[in-house]
Order: structure tokens, then sequence, then C-alpha cells
């Protein structure tokens, strides 16, 4: 048998001292500190892993990085974070019955500015956290008009985010992205996030020839969004711009033959495939996805006005069409939006603006259409608004 040292005794279990021949019972009983040490660090990984997996976008800025102007915007995936299936209710619209003089919005010293004759404006000297309760009912009832208004010079940024989350709630319950970051904290705060540099745009386009990806928020719930805010934290010198089209504007160009065709038709409406994307992706998942079927055609609730009620994103299959049908309808309406120009309006985005449309009368897409680096930042407030209504077609007078 092998002679030990004293030195190599001192550096030895107890239990190798007193029995050069432990048995094989007191070698589990007893094993050394090393082993011992090891399964307790293995066993508290364990249960590290197990805990909900938190990823901060801050965590993972690089040292070359510009900082944030406001961090705590930064996106938060948050696994632990779990919702259950959305609850219907009752949705009161905010712009119905508001005062179409805008007197309690548009006061003293505002500017107001029109894109484009049908869609889209912009609006200085109004200040939409100060707005009266009267104010934002004419808020919704200007944006249900307008489709999209820009508001240039606000403080909602600089307030703290529940500010902006009290703001949002006024015009319906805030609705809570089933795989969207948030603002830490503030789950009704959907994050948009991103910098591009000239490899990474070359990895966003792919095999495409636009990023453009006309699409209405979360269509696929039973109450999709109504009264929809946007606000800028940081954005780009130059690009990033986002384009809205007036897809009531589109419904009213179709010939009055095809407008009575497309009524009393629906189409199915998705939103598995995005949560399928985010686990496949290890993404996070707050709720899982559901189909609804809402009609082609919606009536807005203050104007009256119809509207094309599909995107590309989230609309799949109209309803009792065989599949070659369906396809055939739904990319010439596709293609009819999309080309649209003459019904779309584009938005330059600048430190304190403030975005709002209408999600229920509109598409809207992303312009990914910078390589500088810069960071695009913004916060999304999303009031769910009615089930989607047809009202029946009415011939127009001839």
């Amino acid at each position: 048998m092998a002679t030990v040292t004293s030195t190599e005794t001192q550096n030895l279990p107890i239990s190798v001292q007193a029995d050069p021949q432990p048995t094989e019972e007191k070698a589990a009983e007893e094993k050394p500190t090393e082993e011992k040490a090891a399964e307790e660090k293995t066993a508290e990984e364990k249960a590290a892993e197990a805990k909900p997996k938190i990823r901060r976008a801050i965590d993972e800025e690089g040292d070359n990085a510009v900082p944030a102007t406001y961090p705590h915007y930064l996106p938060v995936w948050d696994h632990g974070e779990k919702y259950p299936p959305l609850e219907p209710f009752e949705h009161i619209e905010k712009g119905k019955g508001a005062d179409p003089t805008f007197k309690d919005l548009l006061t003293e010293g505002f500017k107001l500015q029109h894109l484009t004759p049908t869609t889209g404006s912009e609006v200085s000297g109004v200040q939409l956290s100060k707005l009266s309760d009267a104010g934002k009912d004419q808020l919704a009832l200007l944006v249900a008009q307008r489709k999209v208004v820009a508001f240039r010079n606000q403080d909602l940024a600089d307030l703290p985010p529940q500010e902006a989350v009290a703001l949002g709630s006024h015009f319906g319950p805030l609705h809570i992205h089933p795989t969207g970051p948030t603002a830490e904290g503030h789950p009704e705060l959907m994050i948009v996030h991103r910098t591009v540099n000239t490899s990474e745009y070359d990895l966003i386009l792919g095999n495409r020839n636009s990023t453009v990806a006309w699409h209405s928020d979360v269509t696929y719930e039973k109450q999709p969004p109504a009264t929809t805010f946007l606000y800028a934290l940081d954005v780009p010198e130059v690009g990033g711009d986002t384009a809205f089209v007036n897809q009531v504007e589109a419904y009213n160009r179709l010939s009055p033959l095809f407008k009575e065709r497309l009524h009393g038709l629906k189409a199915v409406h998705s939103g598995i495939e995005q949560v399928e994307f985010s686990k496949k992706r290890e993404g996070i998942v707050k709720r899982e996805g559901i189909t609804s079927e809402h009609p082609l055609v919606r009536t807005h609730p203050a104007t009256g006005e119809k509207a094309l009620f599909v995107n590309k994103i989230f609309t799949r299959k109209i309803v009792g069409f065989k599949d070659e049908e369906s396809e055939a309808l739904l990319n010439f309406l596709y293609d009819h939006i999309g080309r649209g120009i003459d019904y779309q309006a584009r938005v330059k985005w600048a430190p304190g603006t403030v975005v709002i449309w209408d999600n229920r009368v509109t598409s809207h897409s992303a312009i990914v259409d910078w390589t500088t680096g810069e960071r695009r930042l913004l916060a999304r407030i999303t009031p769910q608004g009615e089930a989607p209504i047809e009202t029946p077609y009415v011939a127009e007078p001839k």
C-alpha cells in the first residue's frame, strides 16, 4: 500500500485517515468535500435554471453602444410573465359624440397640418399629457377622421411611464402583447427596439426586396386595438419612418359591385403562428395564440365609415371559400391596399413625437432603411376596442 506523508495526510478527509480501506457505504456517505461542493453547486444551478428567465436589453448593450436616452424603457423579456385568455368587455367609443369642433383639443396656439388630403395630420402646440377627458374624447374623433395624427414636441417620454399608461387607459383596457418585450414593471408598454448597421440590415432584408410589411396590430384578438399610441424615445436622425394606409379610402375606391360582394364575408385572423415562432426561438409567450373570425368590411362606431379589415400578417382565409378562391381574393386586397400610394401617409419620427392611429381602419409598416447603427426605441400603448362589426351594404346613389 502506498505511504502517505504527513503533509498529504492533512489534506485528506478524516475518513481516509481513519480507515485506509473504507466500505462502499461509508464512501458514499462520506464523499470528499470537493464532490459535495460540486453537487451543491449543481443543485444551485438547477434551482436557478428553474426560475423564470428574465432577459434585459440593458445588460446586452456593448461597450461602444451609445447610451439610451431613456434606459428604463429598454426592453425586457420576462419568461415568467403569464396571463389568462382575454375576457370580453363592453367597449365605450370615446370618439362617438365628441365635440367635432375639437375646442378642448385644438386649443389656442395649435397648428394643424394635413399630410395628404385623405390621410394623416401633424399637430403642434398641444400637450397630450395635459388634456381633459373631453379633449381626449375629441382626440379619438380626430384620429378616427384623419386615420393617423403625429403630435410633435410632447413630454410623454419624460414623464413616469405610469402617466403614459393612464393616458392610454382612457380609451379602453390596455392590451398586453403575447410575445412582445415591455418596459420593466409596465407590461402594458410594448417596446419597439432596433439598432441597424449594414450587416444587420442584410439579415433583416433577407431574401426580400423591401422591408415593408403592412399590417394592423393583433387583429387575431376578439376585440382588436382601436386608438393606438406610439411615442419616440430614441430615433435615427434620418430613416426609420412609419408608413400608414387608409383602409376606408381603400374600400371607397372599389366598384359598387365589388363592395357589395365583400359584404357578408368573414376572414380568419390568427395569432397562433406568432406564438409558435416565439417558442421556436425560445422567446417569451405570455398568452397562447388564438384565432378569430372578423368581417372583411367593418364599420367604424364613431364615423360610420366602412373599411377593409384584412392584412397579410394575420389574415389567413376567407370563411366558406375554397383555398384557391380565398387566396385570389385576399391577394387582390393586399395588393390594392399596399399599392394605394394616393391614400397612404409616411410619418417621420423626431424626439418628442407621439403618433396616434386608429388601428380599426388603417394598416401600417415600419420602414427599416437606416444602416448607421443608430437606435430606434419606441413605446406602444394599445387600448382595445370593440369586436369588429359590419353594417349592411347600402347602394350608392347613381
